[in-house]
């Protein structure tokens, strides 16, 4: 009988690296030396992108052609794929340049954009693969990634989390800063995962965690209206980090139709 640990990959799309270097933070914890054998992780040392594994954690997006084929054969060699962080699940910063012409942003960006190979958009992992399960997150909450790891290893599905940013405020005591101060904050639409760390700090949260899987966006955007802000400025908050994420792509999408009437 074979005590082979599972084997873990971690491989990164278009991104900046800070989901990677989250999971590096932990340390030792990441490593659960005695659950698995980490057969790809560039940026902790091992380095086999074609490597066979149980469970593979996938940062970035989809931003080229390379991506595309790569990311295929991700799937193929992986018995379980979990996308990590606000790229891999809904485009990313990166994909901001979907709302615009990208043609025209790179030729303004760079001096010779002949040269630049890359996809008209910035897509989220699961628009082009099977994803088996999602933590978003800008970067990841490293700790809800080892829960789902060690949960995986335990023969049970990992739960998402499903409490708003505002429930985070109450439990740690904070004043709401909508209330408070006046200041737009994404927070009743926005899932947990970073210990409300912008409304701790006194500002509003910016959605970095994408939305929860019920959200009334309409009530929001008319309080953030109320507050100050022109349906275009209001139509910016829900296409930011987590743009791609249908709720706010939806979201953002009729508030710009709004404010061209």
């Amino acid at each position: 009988m074979s005590n082979a640990k599972p084997k873990l990959a971690v491989h990164k799309f278009s991104s900046c690296d800070g989901c990677q270097l989250s999971l590096l933070n932990l340390g030792e914890p990441l490593l659960l030396p005695e659950l698995v054998d980490i057969v790809h992780f560039a940026e902790a040392g091992p380095n086999d992108p074609v490597a066979e594994a149980d469970i593979a954690l996938v940062e970035g997006s989809v931003s080229t052609p390379e991506d595309i084929g790569r990311i295929k054969e991700v799937r193929e060699k992986s018995a379980t794929l979990i996308a990590i962080g606000a790229c891999a699940t809904a485009g990313g910063l990166q994909a901001l340049a979907n709302f615009t012409d990208r043609s025209a942003w790179m030729a303004a960006v760079y001096a010779r954009p002949d040269h630049i190979e890359a996809l008209q958009h910035s897509k989220a992992i699961s628009d082009y693969i099977k994803v088996d399960f999602e933590i978003p997150g800008c970067p990841v909450n490293s700790r809800q990634v080892v829960g789902a790891l060690r949960d995986l290893l335990s023969g049970v599905r990992p739960r998402p989390e499903n409490r708003s940013v505002c429930m985070g405020c109450k439990r740690k005591g904070l004043v709401c800063v909508m209330v408070s101060k006046g200041e737009p904050c994404m927070g009743p639409v926005t899932v947990a995962g970073c210990n409300a760390l912008c409304p701790s700090m006194g500002r509003g949260c910016y959605s970095c965690y994408g939305p929860l899987k019920q959200i009334n966006d309409r009530s929001l955007a008319q309080r953030f209206t109320e507050l100050g802000l022109e349906p275009e400025a209001v139509a910016r908050r829900f296409h930011f980090i987590a743009n791609h994420a249908p709720a706010f792509k939806q979201a953002g999408e009729r508030l710009k139709d709004s404010s061209h009437e």
